[in-house]
């Protein structure tokens, strides 16, 4: 799946700070170490900017790239496995983050602090992608990723087990709001309803699983060995699962399976460029257009109208991730201002 950016507004982002005082009293007192003892320095991630316009660009940006990504593999599914499409765009994932496995180059990015979470992490990731593109070959491009946007409401429920957050009764009212906006699109039930529908909820979830995995790394890996190991562990696993749904491409399906790959990595690393300049606040409402970019490219390509259910339920959806976007903006504010002391309305 080419993850929707507001999912991974408040996961990306490091720690909170304590205030100046508390941090300082904290720090206990370290003499200088020796030269000849003193450690090389480490990579660092690059240090945070406040430039909103630039982040809206940005995301802006990255919405363009997500959603032909999207629109790419639906119509690879028409002739390649799905299992094969993913192993494509993680060939191509891999193949752009050579550079970052070569050892004693200035962006060697293979030095972690845990090996088995940067794994779980990819694998995670793969089945975002993999659950999304098999829904890709039954459901409208517009209305699998309308469902697909539901992510963080399953990083509401998840953050409470891995992260130990307290959730208050707003979030959960927008929760509730979000899976009633899936309700209205799925129609269970109904003539309408197909069950390719829940790969995309199981899509969601799996990102989901993937942003607390990195929320869980964050501030201790650079954003680089992030992806790094999210490839080596995505091309590993599908080079193992390819060849039992293998089908001889095509040059034709060869270029388009790396247009897919090629889009979607330099769709998450636009993303993760405009969350150093702005804060998840300001760039949710700017990620939701990827729906509309979907939805003209499902129109201009697949001839897909979106019918008014979708329209609706995806109305729904959109209003409980905003709202989940401003409570996290507040109970931030309220971090900064009382340290380790999370508002019960979060």
């Amino acid at each position: 799946m080419s993850a929707p950016p507001a999912a991974a507004a408040r996961l990306d982002s490091a720690p909170l700070p304590l205030p100046e005082k508390q941090a300082a009293a904290k720090r206990p007192e370290i003499a200088p170490l020796p030269p000849s003892e003193e450690k090389p320095a480490e990579r660092r991630a690059p240090a945070r900017a406040d430039h909103p316009f630039k982040g809206i660009a940005l995301i802006l940006l990255s919405t363009i790239f997500l959603g032909t990504s999207d629109a790419t593999s639906k119509y690879l599914s028409a002739t390649l496995p799905s299992v094969e499409i993913a192993w494509i765009r993680f060939l191509v994932f891999a193949i752009i983050m050579v550079p970052a496995m070569v050892p004693g180059t200035a962006i060697h990015s293979l030095r972690t602090t845990s090996v088995r979470l940067q794994l779980l992490r990819g694998t995670a990731l793969l089945g975002s992608s993999l659950f999304f593109i098999t829904g890709l070959r039954y459901l409208p491009i517009a209305e699998a990723s309308a469902t697909g946007f539901v992510s963080p409401l399953f990083v509401t429920a998840l953050s409470i087990i891995f992260l130990a957050e307290k959730v208050g009764m707003r979030r959960w009212i927008a929760t509730a709001t979000g899976l009633f906006g899936v309700l209205i699109i799925l129609r269970p039930g109904t003539s309408a309803f197909h069950v390719a529908a829940f790969l995309p909820i199981v899509s969601a979830f799996c990102w989901a699983v993937t942003l607390i995995m990195t929320r869980m790394m964050s501030g201790k890996e650079h954003s680089s060995t992030i992806m790094t190991y999210s490839s080596i562990a995505g091309v590993a696993i599908m080079s193992v699962l390819a060849p039992f749904a293998w089908v001889a491409p095509t040059w034709h399906d060869i270029m388009f399976g790396i247009l897919v790959g090629v889009a979607s990595t330099a769709g998450q690393w636009i993303v993760v460029l405009a969350f150093r300049y702005a804060d998840a606040s300001v760039l949710a409402p700017f990620s939701y257009t990827q729906l509309l970019w979907v939805g003209m490219l499902g129109f201009l390509v697949f001839g897909e109208v979106p019918d008014a259910w979708t329209i609706v339920g995806a109305g729904f959806i959109v209003a409980s991730g905003l709202y989940t976007a401003h409570r996290e903006r507040v109970r931030r504010s309220q971090l900064l201002t009382v340290a380790a002391e999370p508002s019960p309305n979060a």
